[in-house]
């Protein structure tokens, strides 16, 4: 690049330039969407040999953007596990749809930070019109404190600091937890570990995270809580929340979350809803009823980035009562004071957060782009190939679904011939599991229930058809007989 004098440039590329350049990468997307289902989800190539492909020396001459790209594409497209492929169905399955790769883009390129109003006015009105639909698709209060964060880990953990706020005769925030009483969060044995992580960072401790056990169901049993509860005031504890699911990571049961909260009511404790999974599937029709009234709840997190079209990061953290999250976190030094009209908010008030990217803009265009009629029919879509696959597995002779109850898209499996033990059952599940991702043409993951090892099969990409529901299962079904073969 030079200049109209001849002299070499310092500047940035040239908007001829960008738009050059991006209709390379956007020729290079094309053609990744068109070609997506011939590629494989994952590689088969060792650590040592992907870090030697991208370890080179620290460039000291700038190189063509099209060579770069080049390479991204040889080097490091290939070696990737593929989040957004259709026949993904590890983890929480998820989507980056179109929208939200083009709005990813424009906020980069218009680059806010999101902290104050009078540092970014429009998007700061953007995110607060975007945080006002989601609570209206999760049927939760919208006069309370509500912001967008990175993930639910960091969503849990600002809840829980909030709920420490609330209790009443410690002021943690001025006086630090010496000299308190031992504080106590309560959940299930299917909690995400995020709460622990939390605890850690707050300094309850992890001794202080009381996990009650559930049944086969994975639900948090009302009486079991409040017993525990009880037990705990009475020998000096004091109770500060308690985490209910709306969507175990494991199996996708759901807590009861009204009958959970009057046993909060009961004793004065916070309750946090980790909706993270479950939260936003219930705008599909068929899931609905089987979603709780979310409002029983002091707060509330449910991730766009798993649910609605989005990609990573977009979770969205709700409180009910007004100023709970602002009276923890706000600290206004002098260089960052500004006006206030009626209005205005700043965002940086409602988390440790202060530097924070434009994560909304991604979410106005999906849900303006596809309207709440089409985001539910693409859920519904996803939840009836689920079905398909349950059918599947129920008319086979050794397959079972270990979760029938989950009103989500998420399938346990569990591949059980009669006459083994349950350590060798639990030793077959994981080969087959291996041997489905290692062929490469589907990807999936595991977890551990009541009954052994089970391969999780979660459905929810805007891309996955169900002849890739159909592919996963003729991958199954032939990794078992080979295994049983092997076996024999």
């Amino acid at each position: 690049m030079t200049t109209t004098d001849g002299t070499p440039s310092v500047g940035d590329w040239t908007p001829q330039e960008l738009e050059e350049n991006g209709r390379l990468l956007l020729s290079c997307l094309r053609r990744h969407f068109e070609d997506l289902r011939t590629l494989p989800v994952t590689t088969d190539r060792s650590a040592q040999e992907i870090r030697g492909l991208i370890d080179e020396p620290l460039p000291t001459e700038p190189e063509a953007f099209g060579d770069i790209l080049d390479q991204t594409w040889r080097d490091v497209r290939p070696h990737l596990t593929l989040w957004n492929h259709p026949r993904f169905h590890a983890y929480f399955s998820n989507s980056s749809s179109g929208p939200a790769i083009l709005a990813e883009m424009a906020t980069a390129a218009l680059n806010v930070n999101v902290m104050l109003w009078d540092a970014a006015p429009a998007a700061a009105a953007v995110e607060s019109t975007v945080l006002k639909w989601l609570a209206d698709l999760l049927a939760y209060p919208e006069d309370g404190d509500a912001v967008l964060v990175d993930g639910a880990s960091l969503a849990t953990l600002y809840a829980l600091a909030a709920a420490r706020e609330q209790l009443t005769g410690l002021d943690v925030r001025q006086h630090g937890l010496a000299g308190s009483p031992r504080l106590r969060v309560y959940a299930s044995d299917q909690t995400h570990s995020s709460i622990d992580k939390a605890a850690i960072t707050l300094g309850i401790g992890l001794d202080n995270v009381i996990r009650l056990p559930t049944s086969g169901d994975g639900m948090l049993r009302p009486d079991a809580l409040d017993a525990q509860i009880r037990a705990d005031v009475d020998s000096g504890y004091r109770p500060m929340a308690v985490v209910a699911n709306i969507g175990t990571t494991s199996t996708g049961a759901v807590d009861p979350l009204e009958q959970i909260a009057e046993v909060c009511a009961q004793h004065g404790v916070w309750l946090h809803a980790d909706a993270a999974y479950g939260g936003f599937w219930r705008i599909a029709d068929g899931v609905r009823p089987h979603v709780p009234d979310l409002s029983a709840a002091d707060s509330l997190v449910a991730n766009p980035h798993k649910v609605l079209l989005c990609p990573m990061e977009a979770s969205a953290l709700f409180c009910r009562h007004p100023d709970a999250l602002t009276n923890t976190f706000r600290l206004v030094p002098e260089y960052l004071t500004t006006r206030h009209e009626n209005g205005s908010v700043d965002f940086m008030n409602y988390s440790l957060q202060l530097g924070r990217q434009f994560r909304a803009l991604k979410l106005w265009w999906i849900i303006k782009s596809f309207g709440v009629r089409g985001i539910a029919e693409r859920l519904t879509a996803a939840v009836d190939l689920a079905d398909r696959l349950r059918k599947a597995a129920g008319n086979s002779s050794h397959w079972k679904v270990e979760n029938p109850d989950t009103p989500f898209p998420l399938v346990c499996l569990r591949y059980a011939p009669r006459g083994l033990t349950r350590e060798q059952t639990d030793a077959l599940n994981q080969r087959i599991h291996q041997r489905v991702n290692t062929a490469g043409r589907s990807y999936v993951s595991h977890t551990v229930v009541e009954c052994g090892y089970v391969i999780r099969v979660s459905i929810g990409n805007i891309h996955t058809l169900a002849e890739d529901i159909d592919v996963l299962w003729r991958e199954l079904s032939a990794a078992a007989a080979a295994e049983e073969g092997s076996a024999s």
